[in-house]
């Protein structure tokens, strides 16, 4: 019985000191992606977009169909609305959360490096947030320019490109979906406009 008890001590330890070593080794990788788009003062936190979006596996929308355009304000993970609609129950804030880089300086946020994933034949570098998302969302940045080039999230793939700059902070500004079971594409974003907030419109339903 005591060399039972021993030996589940030196399992709880082992696993305490690998999620040291796992939130440790994500650091200097934190610290790199966050420079890259612009530096941790400059993260997109409070903001309006304007977007352009279509659903389908083509990068058009099908003939005689236009896109649909909105405009939103989120103020990620707590607020998103649309016009003055509030969404804030809509899941995908956040992946806006995750995508502007702000969920990797969140306190909730457990955050560990991960296998690399090969994205246009290059491998790319990951990091899974866990605990503040739930279900664990990963992020994978290009080795060289230290850009989000995909994220994983529930059943889709995310995948980002044409990055633009915003009041210091770098941003991609298309991102189409793929499903994880099929590979096939099914959701056409795009960014035509941001702006940075210094404060939330007080007429915003809460």
């Amino acid at each position: 019985m005591k060399h039972f008890f021993t030996i589940a001590a030196v399992l709880v330890a082992f696993a305490n000191v690998s999620r040291s070593q796992d939130a440790s080794d994500s650091q200097p990788v934190i610290k790199e992606v966050i420079r890259a788009v612009g530096g941790p003062e400059k993260l997109l936190r409070k903001f309006r977009m304007k977007e352009r979006f279509h659903g389908g596996s083509e990068p058009t929308p099908p003939a005689g169909e236009s896109p649909q355009v909105r405009e939103s304000i989120l103020d990620a993970p707590g607020y998103w609305w649309v016009g003055k609609q509030d969404r804030t129950d809509e899941p995908a804030k956040f992946d806006v959360w995750a995508w502007t880089l702000v969920a990797l300086t969140d306190a909730k946020s457990k955050i560990a490096v991960v296998p690399d994933v090969v994205e246009h034949e290059r491998p790319v570098m990951g990091l899974r947030i866990s605990e503040s998302i739930t279900p664990p969302l990963e992020l994978y940045f290009d080795k060289e320019t230290k850009l989000l080039v995909r994220m994983d999230w529930r059943s889709d793939i995310y995948r980002f490109s044409e990055w633009r700059e915003h009041d210091g902070a770098k941003y991609a500004a298309k991102t189409i979906l793929f499903k994880k079971a099929t590979g096939k594409p099914w959701f056409y974003h795009e960014i035509t406009e941001m702006e940075r907030l210094k404060e939330l419109p007080a007429d915003l339903p809460r």
